[in-house]
């Protein structure tokens, strides 16, 4: 079949390659517009628009896919089917009519739970046990669709998002690659979403990703995994913010206030509602990661706490 691939981010390439290699032709590629990145803030392709590049492959880039030369360049292309991996922009009723097989979306979670921009970040911060990932017929509604296939995978004790979109996005790419064959083949069929078991998962804001040491041991650490890589956990420290990587909670440290901090020479522990945390990694504003250890060597505060 002809595919037209759209995704943005680097979780999309592996679903991209994937159908590369397949024995389907892929004719183009549709991606968010090139956009000001890094602390530069020079103008970068994203991702899934530099491996098209070079491997030249077209780009399509409309600021909405709505935009009429868009559009019409996608009658043109006469694509079978639209595979789509976190593209990041919705996609309207004209789009989704052109491909004689309409647009497929691979969305990290076992729908109909957690619909929306950040499934992943929401199971690891909610605790999941185990979610997944589901190949289904794009619509109008927020991830509403019939699913072709799913495949489960479990959420493990440390995992981080990023940890978990990698593994999901590599197991992801060949479930999508079976779907796009067995809808050519005929042989597969959507199945309805369930009414019951809905939950949704909007996108995570700088602020979500802000810890709240009042909460209790558990809900720090899920939440810190939950938003690394991205944004990104935080914490204010002497009036600036203080980045951190992930912790593991310590039924055997020190008793402490929640925010306040105990410093060692190999360690540093934080006060939570319950036990305290080891902190890991830090970031200072404006210096580079290094070892809570070493960051705390350096304080001139006697009795540090974290806003």
């Amino acid at each position: 079949m002809k595919i037209v691939f759209a995704g943005t981010p680097e979780v999309a390439l592996p679903t991209l390659q994937a159908l590369h290699d397949s024995d389907h032709e892929l004719a183009a590629v549709l991606t968010r517009p090139d956009a000001r990145t890094g602390r530069g803030r020079k103008v970068s392709r994203s991702p899934v628009a530099a491996w098209a590049d070079e491997h030249g492959i077209e780009v399509l880039t409309p600021a909405k896919p709505r935009e009429p030369e868009f559009l019409d360049r996608l009658r043109e292309l006469d694509a079978d089917i639209v595979p789509v991996v976190a593209y990041g922009a919705l996609v309207p009723p004209a789009a989704l009519a052109i491909p004689r097989l309409g647009w497929i979306n691979l969305h990290f979670s076992l729908l109909p739970a957690w619909r929306g921009a950040a499934p992943v970040q929401h199971a690891v911060l909610n605790g999941d046990a185990m979610t997944g990932a589901c190949v289904f017929q794009l619509e109008e509604g927020l991830d509403t669709g019939p699913v072709y296939g799913r495949l489960t995978e479990p959420v493990e004790p440390g995992d981080t998002s990023g940890d978990l979109l990698a593994r999901l996005a590599v197991a992801g790419a060949r479930l999508t690659v079976d779907v796009v064959n067995a809808l050519e083949a005929g042989t597969i069929y959507g199945e309805p979403q369930p009414e019951d078991g809905v939950s949704y998962a909007p996108k995570i804001t700088v602020e979500d990703a802000r810890v709240r040491w009042s909460d209790p041991a558990f809900a720090v650490d899920r939440r810190i995994r939950a938003v690394t890589p991205a944004p990104g956990a935080w914490t204010e420290f002497d009036g600036q913010r203080l980045r951190l990587g992930p912790v593991r909670p310590d039924p055997d440290g020190p008793r402490l206030a929640p925010g306040h901090i105990a410093l060692a020479k190999h360690h540093v522990h934080v006060g939570t509602a319950t036990d305290p945390v080891l902190l890991g990694q830090v970031q200072p504003a404006g210096k580079k990661p290094m070892d809570a250890a070493a960051w705390g060597r350096g304080l001139q505060t006697e009795s540090p706490v974290f806003a």
